[in-house]
């Protein structure tokens, strides 16, 4: 059952969840809706344009992640199929489904409605930027079996990179979030996930970061990484923030 959209939730721990949304909203120019749940615990960032693909989440215990909403018509149906893949069912709430992936990563099914894709933002210096992916990050020895997971949920194309450590799912049009999956160096443990800029000026971009208070952990040929100031890592790409793909 191929989504039809996809979202981006920022877990926050209860001691980082008022900073984090302030340095999240600042960061991507979105207002913060008023809060829902039994406490408070939601909240969504509102694009100035399409609709909304990032919210946060107070979690409860643990540290910062991200997890992803998949939205589908029948979340009881994708979910089964997902199990299936591999999957394990975590909650069943009738409405929206929390379930891991083979490796450990939480997503949801939900059936929220959304069909238009926010644009890049232009700001003050002329350049452009979006958030724009999740990159999926997996233990060597779960690689393989990860990414046939994904790309079986998903029902997207999966493509190599020029960079042997990643693979990617080719996002259909009018997607917000794009899939990469990163294998990482360590042999075991369990899968996270982190988000990713595209922009047209990334030492600009940075700069925009580091004024709201992030950090630089390593800047690369192609990317660099950041830590916000709660401490979680994401980063600045050099790719196009229209299409998603390097020039």
């Amino acid at each position: 059952m191929t989504p039809a959209w996809v979202t981006a939730f920022l877990d926050l721990a209860p001691g980082n969840f008022e900073d984090g949304v302030r340095f999240w909203a600042a960061l991507t120019g979105y207002d913060v809706s008023p809060p829902r749940g039994e406490s408070d615990q939601f909240a969504t960032l509102v694009p100035r344009d399409g609709d909304a693909y990032l919210r946060v989440q107070r979690i409860e215990e643990g540290d910062d992640r991200v997890h992803l909403d998949l939205h589908v018509p029948d979340p009881g149906a994708a979910a089964a199929r997902a199990v299936g893949h591999g999957a394990t069912v975590v909650a069943d709430r009738g409405d929206y489904v929390v379930l891991r992936s083979p490796g450990g990563l939480a997503f949801c099914f939900v059936t929220h409605r959304a069909e238009v894709r926010p644009r890049p933002t232009t700001w003050s210096g002329g350049h452009s930027s979006l958030l724009d992916q999740v990159c999926i990050d997996i233990p060597a020895s779960s690689y393989d079996r990860e990414c046939d997971f994904w790309r079986d949920l998903s029902g997207w194309e999966m493509r190599s990179s020029p960079v042997s450590e990643f693979r990617s799912l080719v996002r259909p049009q009018g997607q917000p979030i794009r899939l990469l999956l990163q294998r990482l160096e360590d042999e075991t443990g369990e899968v996270r996930a982190h988000l990713d800029w595209a922009t047209t000026d990334r030492a600009a971009e940075t700069e925009r970061h580091l004024a709201l208070g992030a950090r630089v952990l390593d800047p690369r040929p192609g990317w660099t990484v950041l830590a916000d100031p709660t401490g979680r890592r994401y980063c600045i790409t050099d790719r196009d923030p229209e299409t998603g793909v390097l020039g």
